[in-house]
């Protein structure tokens, strides 16, 4: 996490000047919510649905915090009541130390959402979208960093073409850019790199991760799985409305005791075998896997058992489990508590 020092440093250099005691009271948590409820109320052909269930979450100032879940699991519901899109039913959120009741201007003032439809007027070109943009903010145009923006994300050669012309991933980049006009200490991205390809991801989450290093606080919601495991200092997991978990992604990562050996004998298998104690899983190629857990058996206990078979190891190579498992394993048990 950033020093506060950089932080404040980093946030007054780029403008904001109509929040600086915003910026200047920097506070633990980023975004903090306790008892989050919001109830969407029945209709004539729909029954009440309670969204989300009493979220407590506290984001840390400077993380880059990872929030999933399956579709329909609240995550969309808890973005648009920070971006002010949605009223809570009950319950207290701040942002930037700011509670929503209390000053929505300046809690809103402090976080740049990116929402997953892309929302950009055909008929504008990329710099006057971001114009457009920064006034809205009220951004003076001395302040206002339109080129950076577009340079950072990679649509400069774009600036002057009409935005119906850019491509469903350039489109996407714009709506970060809109979101950072005003300098927002808290940037917000709701699945920004669907369907974009693989070398203007990369693009993308260079920029972030330099938001990042410079006091930004990155929130992220994602279905790419892989990233949020490589990029988020903290993942939280919610599913029918609650918090199923909210950890640091090493600890949770740690979560999963199951272990993979996978196992490449001297002569190629057709079926998997039989080892005492152990699951066993016939792989590609004629090899297979053993499962065990670290609590209760260790590496040479497994390769003990497959010598004890008569089997000749060629190569053996480890597989820890990774965020998928977790979010399946996770998930998986919310779902069979709620049907009990």
């Amino acid at each position: 996490m950033l020093g506060s020092d950089a932080a404040r440093a980093y946030l007054c250099d780029r403008g904001f000047r109509r929040q600086r005691q915003v910026i200047m009271d920097l506070p633990e948590y980023a975004i903090e919510a306790k008892g989050l409820v919001k109830t969407y109320a029945a209709t004539k052909t729909t029954p009440e649905m309670r969204a989300l269930k009493g979220i407590d979450l506290a984001i840390p100032r400077g993380s880059i915090f990872g929030l999933l879940g399956p579709n329909g699991a609240g995550k969309s519901t808890f973005i648009n009541i920070l971006a002010g899109l949605t009223r809570k039913t009950s319950g207290t959120v701040s942002i930037w130390g700011r509670d929503i009741d209390q000053r929505p201007r300046d809690a809103r003032a402090a976080i740049g959402v990116v929402p997953q439809e892309i929302a950009a007027d055909p008929f504008f070109t990329p710099r006057e979208a971001l114009e457009v943009a920064a006034g809205m903010y009220a951004v003076p145009k001395s302040e206002r960093r339109t080129d950076e923006l577009l340079a950072a994300l990679g649509l400069a050669d774009k600036a002057k073409a009409y935005v119906r012309q850019l491509s469903g991933g350039m489109k996407r980049r714009l709506m970060v850019a809109k979101a950072m006009v005003h300098n927002p200490p808290v940037l917000i991205l709701d699945e920004p790199t669907a369907g974009v390809d693989v070398e203007l991801r990369r693009q993308l989450w260079n920029y972030v991760l330099e938001l990042n290093r410079k006091g930004v606080t990155i929130v992220l919601t994602t279905h790419y799985l892989e990233e949020a495991q490589e990029l988020c200092d903290q993942i939280a997991i919610i599913n029918r409305g609650q918090v199923v978990a909210c950890e640091p992604t090493t600890t949770l990562l740690r979560r999963m005791d199951t272990r993979n050996v996978l196992v490449t004998p001297e002569e190629p298998l057709t079926a998997a075998p039989v080892l005492p104690g152990f699951e066993t899983k016939l792989g590609k190629g004629g090899g297979f896997s053993v499962s065990y857990r670290t609590g209760q058996s260790s590496v040479e206990q497994v390769l003990a058992a497959i010598r004890a078979s008569g089997l000749h190891i060629k190569d053996i190579a480890t597989e820890d489990p990774d965020l998928e498992d977790i979010f399946v394993s996770l998930t998986y048990a919310a779902e069979e508590a709620n049907a009990v």
